[in-house]
């Protein structure tokens, strides 16, 4: 994966040779070409799809929820007289 700043350099250059090009692009020829230079650009990044977001954001949740019940339940333990 690429740092950022060479990232958006890499692509800052791709784009200016495609607006800059010597030879004018139709306008779909064009479009299709920034697409296949955004499409390479975002799979040199780490991304995931909104869907596995969605997917880690609800098992954080169940598991910050336990782990809210549990830190109650010690608590709850320590709070109690020692019996023998």
């Amino acid at each position: 994966m690429l740092p950022p700043k060479a990232l958006l350099d890499s692509l800052a250059g791709h784009a200016s040779r495609l607006f800059n090009g010597e030879t004018p692009l139709s306008r779909g020829e064009f479009e299709a070409q920034f697409k296949a230079l955004l499409q390479g650009a975002f799979s040199k990044l780490d991304l995931v799809s909104r869907e596995e977001f969605d997917t880690q954001m609800a098992v954080l949740a169940r598991t910050r929820a336990r782990l809210e019940a549990l830190e109650a339940r010690v608590a709850e333990l320590e709070a109690k007289p020692p019996t023998e």
